[in-house]
């Protein structure tokens, strides 16, 4: 039986990430028409790309090629009213119901998706893989790989994981999910 090998990719940078803000539908920041499939050699062979619906997210798909699936699945978490909003302004104007966010993954204070409402569609997505054997990478958020890790690792440990933009995070499905942290050497991401 052939494993089914995952590669979470982070978009790149925005604007709303180098500010700290909540994010919309924002582009990202590099000169991406120009790049455009510059990191395809990344992986071995033809992997199935696919990514949020985002524009930040298929911007930074088409780094690594051009036929790219819309998952809706790997859509950014719902913020609700605080999209765009400034985190330092919201623990002004906020701060118990950021706490309480932060605190509480049932808690959608923004009127959004909770943290365990992203962790349900995730988990559902991932069980979706365990059947699809070959390589899949997918462009996704910040959230959405953390929510990823909490599944496969079965932790609380999701406001304790930092993604960096165009950070990847590799898990392989063989009977049982494993997380593989990748380095930056695009030969060791094979």
């Amino acid at each position: 039986m052939q494993a089914t090998r995952l590669t979470l990719m982070c978009h790149a940078r925005t604007v709303a990430q180098k500010l700290a803000c909540f994010p919309t539908n924002e582009p990202i920041e590099m000169d991406w028409q120009s790049a455009r499939g510059s990191r395809r050699a990344q992986f071995k062979g033809t992997p199935r790309l696919v990514c949020g619906p985002e524009l930040r997210t298929r911007q930074t798909a088409e780094l690594f090629g051009s036929d790219v699936e819309i998952v809706e699945a790997l859509r950014d978490c719902d913020f609700g009213s605080w999209k765009g909003a400034r985190i330092d302004d919201l623990q002004k104007s906020s701060a118990q119901a950021l706490q309480n966010w932060l605190d509480d993954p049932n808690s959608a204070p923004h009127g959004g998706e909770s943290v365990a409402q992203l962790g349900e569609r995730v988990a559902a997505w991932l069980k979706t893989l365990e059947a699809t054997p070959g390589h899949i990478v997918a462009v996704t958020h910040p959230f959405v790989m953390r929510a990823a890790l909490t599944q496969v690792l079965q932790g609380a440990a999701f406001n304790l994981i930092d993604v960096e933009p165009l950070s990847a995070i590799e898990l392989r499905f063989n009977g049982r999910w494993r997380l593989r942290l990748l380095g930056t050497d695009p030969e060791g991401a094979h």
